[in-house]
């Protein structure tokens, strides 16, 4: 069977919000924060289960996010000791015969900020979120990604940089997508930490019949 290595982020520290929007969503092992994380994207989907299984058999990590999506598996595996991600992550590539610099380098789709939110807007975007709320008045930051799974690298560099809300993060799918609520400048902060995170990011350019 060949793979496709679409996402393979390594999260040096887990951010609070992003560790308890896993904690929140997910239904494996649950991190805390500043532990070490690693997220897998792969095509087809059904093999993620075969990473798992790599990963679990040669580290200590443990596993809080395993999706066999429609067309692509993801795989999130952490543990307070980074070397242990580290080598979970080499498990799965020599599991796979690939290097990291073969997986798809992320693209930006869209991104965009929207400045002081309409009260009746918040309500809608807040109903169908499952992370914090956002206030009327706040900025918001939505960007969307493929593939989908580098959106948690925006989502936690941005958390480092700037004061924001993390309203929303899908990474799984054919596009990952993330709402950051914030006061102007800090959204401002975070919008260029996620970005800039994303584009430090070396791969492969993704064929056409994949994005």
């Amino acid at each position: 069977m060949s793979i496709q290595l679409r996402s393979f982020v390594f999260l040096d520290s887990l951010q609070p919000q992003l560790t308890s929007y896993i904690g929140k969503t997910s239904r494996g092992f649950l991190p805390i924060p500043e532990m070490a994380s690693l997220w897998v994207e792969i095509a087809p989907g059904i093999a993620i289960n075969r990473i798992t299984d790599v990963a679990l058999k040669a580290t200590r990590v443990q596993p809080a996010v395993q999706v066999v999506e429609r067309a692509y598996g993801v795989l999130e595996v952490h543990a307070m000791d980074k070397g242990e991600v580290e080598l979970a992550g080499r498990a799965i590539l020599d599991g796979l015969g690939l290097k990291a610099e073969e997986r798809i380098k992320p693209k930006v789709v869209s991104n965009q900020i929207i400045r002081s939110v309409e009260p009746y807007q918040t309500q809608i975007i807040n109903r169908n979120s499952a992370g914090m709320m956002i206030l009327p008045g706040e900025s918001l930051f939505i960007l969307e990604t493929v593939p989908s799974a580098y959106v948690t690298l925006a989502a936690n560099e941005a958390e480092k940089a700037a004061q924001v809300s993390l309203v929303d993060i899908r990474p799984v799918g054919a596009f990952g997508r993330l709402y950051l609520s914030g006061p102007e400048a800090e959204i401002d902060a975070a919008a260029q930490a996620a970005i800039a995170a994303l584009e430090s990011v070396t791969g492969v350019d993704a064929p056409s019949s994949r994005e």
